[in-house]
């Protein structure tokens, strides 16, 4: 039986459970310091907050606690259940934090929200196989003077494509056969890291420094989202520029991977 487009997306949702499993205040706090040096607002407060793509709603909790309004919708219905859980655990009965089950792609649905003052989508939108329709849709919902917060996978050339063709296969196949293909990309991507580590004397230092990361993801986990993302797409810096400033935004921060594997990030303001 032949496996559908549909089919072979990969269920984000299954990953940001078990990552919310290890959530503690450490990781949130991280996270706050990512979100305050990207957009350089100390105060959100009363501040309209959407957050496109949720996954495990650790974004839109933290611009919650600093007082923004806030609004989290994803396609996926078990990352649409991480952000109620976090909800529950922090802002039980709260009406100032709204999650719904959506797509970035729905227009009609996406009309409906209105317009915000700060759009955030990380790593969301090279996801939903359609990113530059994606990336057009996002242009209506920013309300004027307002922030634009995205991350996109940066385009390596053929490298991309290789990855897009190793993301194909690990999705086609059988869940029990998927560690042939994730654990010789786990040695890929960490064993020259770990290798220098042993030699420096300082055996897996990177390894359990990764959980400082901003994004408070582990470093397992990262593997795993990375291998399965899928749709993939991926985009040059200047693309990215391009598009939104033909569009009448601003760039005012920009972060990238160094021309290497990962997300370059952009923080746009509407500049009308």
């Amino acid at each position: 039986m032949s496996i559908s487009e549909e089919e072979l997306r990969f269920g984000f949702g299954k990953n940001w459970r078990r990552y919310l499993e290890g959530l503690n205040d450490e990781k949130i706090e991280l996270a706050q310091q990512s979100l305050e040096n990207m957009l350089a607002e100390m105060s959100l407060k009363d501040v309209r907050f959407l957050d496109i793509g949720s996954g495990s709603g650790l974004f839109s909790l933290v611009a919650r606690q600093r007082g923004a309004v806030v609004y989290s919708f994803d396609y996926d219905q078990q990352s649409v259940a991480c952000t109620k859980s976090l909800k529950q655990c922090y802002f039980e009965n709260d009406s100032g934090w709204e999650i719904e089950q959506g797509s970035v792609l729905d227009k009609e649905y996406l009309k409906s929200l209105g317009k915000f003052e700060i759009v955030y989508s990380w790593g969301v939108l090279h996801h939903t196989g359609a990113m530059w329709d994606a990336l057009s849709n996002v242009v209506d919902l920013v309300d004027k003077n307002g922030k634009l917060f995205i991350a996109i996978y940066n385009d390596q050339g053929r490298m991309s494509r290789r990855w897009l063709a190793i993301k194909r296969v690990y999705n086609r196949m059988p869940a029990s056969l998927r560690f042939l293909i994730l654990w010789p990309t786990f040695l890929v991507l960490w064993g020259p890291t770990m290798i220098r580590d042993l030699f420096r004397g300082k055996p897996f230092y990177r390894w359990k420094q990764y959980k400082n990361s901003t994004r408070g993801m582990s470093a397992w986990r990262d593997v795993v989202d990375w291998v399965g993302g899928y749709p993939f797409e991926v985009a040059r810096p200047e693309e990215i520029f391009d598009f939104f400033h033909s569009r009448g935004f601003q760039l005012i921060k920009l972060k990238t991977c160094g021309g290497g594997l990962g997300c370059n990030e952009f923080v746009f303001k509407l500049d009308k």
